[in-house]
C-alpha cells in the first residue's frame, strides 16, 4: 500500500499517530477507570502495570528485536498495543484491565518512551546521512510532540459523542477506547512497507553488544539513569501543581502555558540541530541543558506569578533541545547492529527512573516545602549534565571534525 513511500515518511506517520494514541490515553483512561468504579489506588496500579509492561517490552527488543526483526517487532507491538486497547472496551473488571495495560503496554505518562520508539530510533540512523542525522531526530521529536497534543484534544471524543450524536456515556468511552486501538494498530500498515534498510544484516546480529558497544552503553544507561530519576521531580503533574498552590491560578491558565511550552519546545529541537552542527551534540546537550536548570531554581524565587511564567518558558526553550541531539548521539556513537540494543537498554533505564521519583516528589513537597521538587530535580541534573560532558566530551560521532582521531573503534565503524 505505501510501497512508494519513503521509509523515513513511513517512519515518522507510524510515530505521528503513536504519539496522537498515546496523547488520548494519557488523558482519557484515569477518567474513563473512574467512572468503571475503580479507585484512585486501583487506577494508580493500573498506570504501572502499563508502564511495567513498556519498560518490560524495551527490554524484549533490546536483546531479541534485531534477531526477529525490527520490521516484526514493530508490527507485533502495533498489535499488541492495538489489541489491549480493544480488550478493555468490553471488559472493565480489574484484573482484566490490569492484563490489558500489562501486554497492551498502556503507556498513560504522556510522553512515548516505549518499545516502538527504541525500534525507530536505531532505524532512523540507516535511513540518513551522517551530517543529517540530528535534523532526523528533530523532525521525529517535533512529530511525537504534535502527535501527543492532537492526541491530547482528541480525548474530548466522548463528550463530542454525547453532546451531538446521542450516545450513551459508555458507547462513547468504547467509541473513544476503539479510536486509540484503531490509530495505535494501523502503524503496522506503515511498518510493513519498511524497506530493508530497517533492518540488520544476518552475519552482523549477535545476542549481546559488541564489546565496544557494551561499554559506551553501560556508561550513558548509568547516566541517563541519573537524568530520569531528576526528571521524576520535575514531571509536567508537579510543575503545574506548583504554579496552582504557590500562585493561586485556574487550571484553565495553566493549561495555556504548558501549550506555550510545548510550541517552545518543538521550535527549541531545529535550534538544536543549528547549535550541534556548530559546536558539536555533546557540547549542544550540556550547554543548553545547564541552563535551563538554573532558569528552574529561579522559579522557586520569583516573587510573582507573571516572573515565574518567564522563567518557565525560558526553561522549556532550552530544556528540549538535548532530546534529538542525545538520541543521536547514543546512535552515532555505537554500531549499527548495537542500536536496538543502546536504544532499549537506555530508553528502559529513564522508565524506571521516572517511575520511581514522583513517590518521593510528593513526599518531599507534602513535608518539606513546595519547591523542594524543583531544588533537588535541577541539583541532580546539574550533576548529570557535568558527568556525561566529563566523561564523553573526547567520543565524537563521525560527521565530528576529530572523530578519526579521538573516538573509539566503535564510533569509527557506525560511520
Amino acid at each position: 500500500m505505501f510501497k512508494q513511500i519513503s521509509s523515513l515518511y513511513l517512519i515518522y506517520a507510524a510515530a505521528f499517530l503513536r504519539s496522537l494514541g498515546i496523547g488520548l490515553i494519557a488523558v482519557f483512561l484515569a477518567i474513563f477507570l473512574t467512572h468503571a468504579g475503580f479507585t484512585k489506588t486501583q487506577i494508580g496500579i493500573v498506570i504501572s502495570v502499563g508502564l511495567i509492561g513498556a519498560a518490560l517490552g524495551n527490554l524484549f527488543v533490546s536483546i531479541f528485536g534485531d534477531r526477529i526483526g525490527r520490521k516484526k517487532v514493530l508490527i507485533g507491538y502495533a498489535l499488541l498495543s492495538g489489541a489491549g486497547a480493544l480488550f478493555l472496551c468490553f471488559d472493565t473488571n480489574f484484573y482484566a484491565v490490569l492484563f490489558a495495560a500489562f501486554f497492551g503496554m498502556i503507556n498513560a505518562r504522556g510522553k512515548d518512551r516505549g518499545a516502538a520508539l527504541a525500534v525507530e530510533s536505531a532505524i532512523l540512523p540507516s535511513l540518513q546521512k551522517s551530517q543529517d542525522r540530528t535534523k532526523a531526530y528533530a523532525f521525529y521529536s517535533l512529530i511525537q510532540d504534535v502527535g501527543l497534543a492532537v492526541g491530547a484534544i482528541a480525548a474530548g471524543i466522548p463528550t463530542v459523542l454525547m453532546a451531538y450524536f446521542g450516545m450513551s456515556q459508555q458507547e462513547a468511552f468504547q467509541m473513544t477506547l476503539g479510536f486509540y486501538a484503531f490509530v495505535t494498530a494501523i502503524t503496522a500498515l506503515f511498518y510493513i512497507n519498511l524497506s530493508d534498510k530497517a533492518e540488520v544484516p544476518l552475519e552482523k546480529i549477535s545476542f549481546g553488544l559488541s564489546k565496544d558497544g557494551k561499554k559506551i552503553v553501560m556508561k550513558l544507561a548509568s547516566l541517563f539513569a541519573v537524568d530520569s530519576l531528576a526528571g521524576g521531580f520535575l514531571t509536567s503533574t508537579l510543575i503545574a501543581y506548583y504554579f496552582y498552590e504557590r500562585f493561586h491560578i485556574g487550571i484553565e491558565i495553566v493549561g495555556i502555558i504548558f501549550f506555550v511550552a510545548r510550541c517552545l519546545n518543538a521550535v527549541s529541537y531545529f535550534g538544536a540541530v543549528w547549535l550541534s552542527r556548530r559546536i558539536g551534540l555533546i557540547n549542544a546537550m550540556v550547554f543548553t541543558h545547564s541552563p535551563s536548570h538554573l532558569f528552574l531554581i529561579c522559579i522557586a524565587f520569583a516573587p510573582t506569578f507573571p516572573i515565574a511564567v518567564c522563567f518557565y518558558l525560558l526553561r522549556e526553550l532550552l530544556v528540549e533541545m538535548d532530546v534529538p541531539t542525545r538520541q543521536s548521539y547514543v546512535m552515532a556513537v555505537v554500531k549499527p547492529e548495537d542500536r536496538v540494543k543502546a536504544a532499549g537498554i537506555t530508553q528502559l533505564v529513564r522508565m524506571m527512573g521516572w517511575a520511581v521519583a514522583p513517590v518521593f516528589a510528593g513526599y518531599v513537597m507534602q513535608n518539606f516545602s513546595l519547591a523542594s521538587p524543583l531544588f533537588i530535580g535541577a541539583g541532580i541534573k546539574l550533576t548529570y549534565d557535568a558527568l556525561i560532558f566529563l566523561s564523553f566530551r573526547k567520543v565524537k560521532p563521525p560527521e565530528e571534525p576529530v572523530a578519526a582521531v579521538e573516538a573509539p573503534k566503535a564510533v569509527q565503524s557506525a560511520a
